[in-house]
């Protein structure tokens, strides 16, 4: 417990303070613009599993506290003119809980406050172990998920995405990898004189899941679209 403490006040420092809310308006009605900032953001907040493809069994549960750290690919120059600030990372604290389910299933949830920029986000994961896994086969998931947005008055955004992932258990430490699809949504205030935006980002990841008992952590790497993003979540997992 005293190591989840410290991370959430980690957590609570780690994004770069802000001026103020994220202002659209400075885009100027720029299209390319906001096509790159759409991307970015569908990139970095789309849904981050950063666990095994393995069923957790009927029994299982895992909370942790995480912290995803995004590459700003695309809309790096932006941020100084939408903010007041330079940020080139775009970091995203969650809280994550996943729980297992009968037939190899699992379901999970996020939520996230980022800091000092008034931006919230919520996300959902519903996934099926083709294969569950034994001491001498891989695992296979399936996994749907969403995510969206709030917080930015100016703009309305979700994701949705679907990925397929194998993992393979060698004691503690669980390597694991996928692929997937992002499906990206990014609606701008009519005021704005700016279209919606509508696209479809590939995503690859790859991490591993370190369990001590009841203490948990897991580190991966994901690629959606341009954007890498680094991911950490420490909890109990059993």
């Amino acid at each position: 417990m005293k190591k989840l403490l410290v991370l959430a006040a980690a957590l609570g420092i780690a994004q770069p303070a802000m001026a103020g809310s994220i202002n659209l308006s400075t885009l100027g009605g720029v299209q390319s613009d906001f096509r790159n900032l759409s991307e970015d953001l569908g990139s970095a907040l789309s849904y981050k599993a950063i666990s095994p493809a393995e069923s957790m069994g009927i029994t299982g549960f895992d909370v942790g506290l995480e912290l995803t750290s995004t590459k700003l690919a695309k809309s790096a120059s932006l941020w100084k003119t939408l903010s007041g600030t330079d940020i080139s990372n775009l970091y995203v604290p969650k809280v994550h809980v996943t729980k297992g389910l009968p037939l190899d299933i699992d379901i999970g949830a996020f939520a996230s406050t980022i800091p000092t920029t008034g931006i919230s986000l919520f996300g959902g994961e519903l996934k099926y172990a083709v294969l569950p896994g034994s001491v001498a086969m891989p695992a296979v998931a399936i996994r749907g998920s969403l995510t969206s947005l709030t917080g930015i008055k100016q703009l309305t955004l979700d994701t949705k995405s679907v990925d397929v992932s194998v993992s393979k258990g060698f004691a503690m430490f669980t390597p694991y990898a996928g692929i997937g699809q992002v499906w990206t949504t990014s609606t701008p205030d009519a005021a704005l004189g700016l279209k919606a935006e509508k696209f479809t980002q590939s995503k690859m990841f790859v991490g591993g899941n370190l369990n001590f008992g009841l203490t948990n952590f897991a580190a991966e790497y994901d690629k959606t679209g341009a954007a890498a993003s680094y991911n950490f979540k420490l909890g109990f997992r059993f």
